[in-house]
C-alpha cells in the first residue's frame, strides 16, 4: 500500500471497520487510485495510476466490487455523519437534496438497464431517449467557504430498476426511493431538523405525508393546477357518518396568476449565481389532495418576476409556518444537486466504468458520486480559510474555486506524500524515484 498523508489517514479511517484487512488494503488503493486518475475510472486505470499496472493478483481488487463482504448502506451512515460534523454546525437544519440521473450505459449483461428521458439533451421541444441506469441520490446541502453558493455533496444513491425488468419482482419507482431514503435518515438522525427539497417530479401527497410522519420538512415544485381546498368546517354535534377531511375548493393558483387583484409582496431573496433577486410572491396555506391519499396541509408559494423574464412559478413547504423567502432559499439551494451530477460526469469518471455484474455496478456509481464528497471534505480540511488556488489560463477566468480546483489541490496533496517526501521543501531540485518516473512517462500519453 503506497504512503498516504496523514489528512487521508483520518478521513478513510471511519471506513475501516467496514472491511476486512485485506479488502481494506485493496480498498483504499481503489479510492485513492480513482482520485488519481485520469479519463476512465476502471479498475486497471486505478491500478495503472498507482504503479501497479504489472500487480499479478490484479483480480483481487476487481473482487472488492464484485464479490466481497461490506456494506455500501453502512458506508453511507458514515459518510452523512462526517458531512454532518463537518459542515453542519448543532442545531442548524439539515437540509437534504434528492433526485434521479441517467447513467448512460449499454451492453446485454446489465439487467438493471432501461430506457429513459435524457434530461441533459432532451428539450421541450426535442425529446431524446438513451439506454442506461437510472439512479437516486441524496445530497446534503452545506456552504463552503470558498464559493458563494451552496455544494451538494452526495452521500446515499441506490439503483432505480426500470419498470418491466424481468429480473425484479416489485417495481419501485423514484418516489418511493426517496420515501424509503428520507426515512433511512431519519432514523440515522432521529434528533436533528431535517429538510427535503426536491424537483416537481417528486411532488406527491404520499411523500408529503411520509415527511409529516417523519417529522421532515418538504419543499418541492408545486403545479400551477394543483388540487387545493379549505380546511373542513367544523361538523354538528350528533351528526352521523364520516367526518370530511378537506372543505371547499380553493381557486387555482393559475386563477391567482392571471387575477388583477392578487395581493402580490415583494421580496429580495437569494438567487442563482449568488446575487439578490427582487421577486413578486403570494403566499396562502392549503390542503394538497390526491385521491387515494389523504390530504396533507402545505404552505404554497406563487412567484413572479417584476422584470417579466421568468415565467411564473409555485412551491409549497410541509411547514406552515415557513416564510416565503425562507422558501425561495431552499428551492434555490436544491439547484445544486444538477451541478453535482454534472461536476461527478466531467471530473469523477461516472459513466466511464465497465463493470458488468449486478453487485459492482450496485456499488460503483455510489462509491464515485461519495468520492465527490469525500474530495470536498479533505480540501476544507487541507484550506480551512477556504483560500483554494484557482486555474486560470488567458482565456478563461473564474472568480471562485469550482470542485476540478478541488481535485487539483487534492491530487497535488497525494502526490508530493506519495513521491516527494524524502525531498526538502523548498528546494529546486525534487528527488523523484525511478517507479514515480516510469509511471509518470506510462501516463502522460494516457492523459487525454
Amino acid at each position: 500500500m503506497p504512503a498516504l498523508p496523514p489528512e487521508m489517514i483520518v478521513l478513510l479511517a471511519p471506513f475501516a471497520h467496514l472491511f476486512s484487512d485485506r479488502v481494506w488494503l485493496h480498498a483504499q488503493v481503489l479510492v485513492v487510485g480513482a482520485i488519481l486518475a485520469p479519463g476512465k475510472r476502471t479498475v486497471s486505470s486505478c491500478l495503472q495510476v498507482m504503479g501497479l499496472a504489472w500487480e499479478y493478483h490484479f483480480t483481487n481488487y476487481h473482487r472488492v466490487l464484485n464479490r466481497a463482504q461490506w456494506s455500501a448502506l453502512q458506508a453511507s451512515k458514515i459518510l452523512l455523519g462526517v458531512l454532518v460534523l463537518v459542515f453542519v454546525p448543532p442545531g442548524v437544519p439539515i437540509v437534504l437534496g434528492a433526485d434521479d440521473t441517467v447513467e448512460r450505459r449499454s451492453g446485454r449483461q446489465i439487467k438493471a438497464k432501461g430506457c429513459y428521458r435524457d434530461a441533459v439533451r432532451s428539450s421541450k421541444k426535442h425529446l431524446v431517449h438513451c439506454f442506461g441506469l437510472k439512479w437516486v441520490s441524496m445530497m446534503v446541502l452545506v456552504p463552503v467557504p470558498w464559493a458563494k453558493r451552496v455544494w451538494a455533496l452526495p452521500f446515499l444513491t441506490v439503483l432505480c430498476w426500470p419498470r418491466k425488468s424481468p429480473h425484479q419482482r416489485r417495481h419501485k419507482s423514484t418516489v418511493g426511493w426517496v420515501r424509503q431514503m428520507m426515512k433511512q435518515v431519519r432514523r440515522w438522525l432521529p434528533e436533528r431538523l431535517l429538510v427535503l427539497v426536491v424537483d416537481g417530479g417528486f411532488a406527491a401527497v404520499a411523500l408529503a405525508l411520509a415527511c409529516g410522519e417523519s417529522e421532515v420538512v418538504m419543499v418541492a415544485r408545486l403545479r400551477l393546477d394543483a388540487a387545493l381546498y379549505h380546511p373542513p368546517a367544523p361538523c354538528s354535534p350528533g351528526k352521523r357518518g364520516r367526518k370530511p377531511t378537506k372543505g371547499k375548493r380553493q381557486r387555482s393558483l393559475a386563477v391567482w396568476a392571471a387575477r388583477s387583484d392578487t395581493p402580490w409582496e415583494q421580496v429580495t431573496v437569494d438567487w442563482y449565481g449568488g446575487q439578490r433577486k427582487a421577486l413578486w410572491v403570494f403566499s396562502r396555506t392549503a390542503l394538497w389532495s390526491t385521491p387515494g391519499w389523504a390530504p396533507v396541509a402545505i404552505r404554497f408559494v406563487l412567484v413572479r418576476d417584476p422584470e417579466g423574464k421568468l415565467p411564473d412559478a409555485a412551491f409549497f413547504c410541509t411547514d406552515l409556518q415557513a416564510t416565503p423567502e425562507q422558501i425561495l432559499r431552499w428551492v434555490v439551494m436544491r439547484w445544486s444537486v444538477e451541478v453535482t451530477f454534472e461536476e461527478a460526469r466531467a471530473h469523477l469518471g461516472v459513466e466511464t466504468q465497465r463493470q458488468w455484474s449486478d453487485r459492482a455496478i450496485a456499488r460503483t456509481t455510489p462509491v464515485l458520486l461519495g468520492r465527490f464528497s469525500l474530495v470536498t471534505v479533505l480540501a476544507l480540511r487541507l484550506r480551512p480559510s477556504g483560500q483554494i488556488p484557482v486555474e486560470t489560463t488567458a482565456w478563461y477566468h473564474k472568480a471562485e474555486p469550482t470542485f476540478s480546483d478541488c481535485m487539483t489541490l487534492v491530487r497535488h496533496h497525494l502526490w508530493r506524500a506519495r513521491y516527494f517526501v524524502n525531498s526538502a521543501p523548498k528546494t529546486e531540485y525534487m528527488h523523484l524515484p525511478r517507479e514515480a518516473f516510469e509511471c509518470l512517462l506510462n501516463d502522460l500519453p494516457l492523459a487525454a
